[in-house]
């Protein structure tokens, strides 16, 4: 997967958000080759962001906390971190794609 990148102890992943979907779901990959995220929730006050985490960490089997946004907290776009095991973290987010 193109979006995902491993690193020591963690992988990044970028994922492109649709805020104020009908529903909360990971949609796959995009033709950008990012990640879709639905969220219900709107773009503000971080609402958007700290469902995205939710969504994704549901998925993924991981706690919340071990997820943050590194960049693009304010836009559509944005890459995640993710703590925990590399090769298992990215298996489980290719079969999300």
């Amino acid at each position: 997967m193109d979006c995902v990148r491993l690193g020591d102890g963690a992988v990044t992943v970028e994922v492109k958000v649709q805020p104020k979907a009908r529903r909360l779901a990971v949609l796959g990959t995009g033709t950008d080759g990012r990640l879709r995220i639905a969220v219900t929730a709107a773009p503000e006050d971080g609402k958007a962001n700290r469902a995205v985490i939710d969504v994704l960490a549901k998925s993924l089997g991981v706690p919340a906390r071990t997820i943050e946004v590194i960049a693009g907290a304010t836009s559509r776009e944005k890459t995640l971190r993710i703590t925990g095991d590399p090769a298992a973290l990215a298996t489980k987010l290719g079969a999300l794609a």
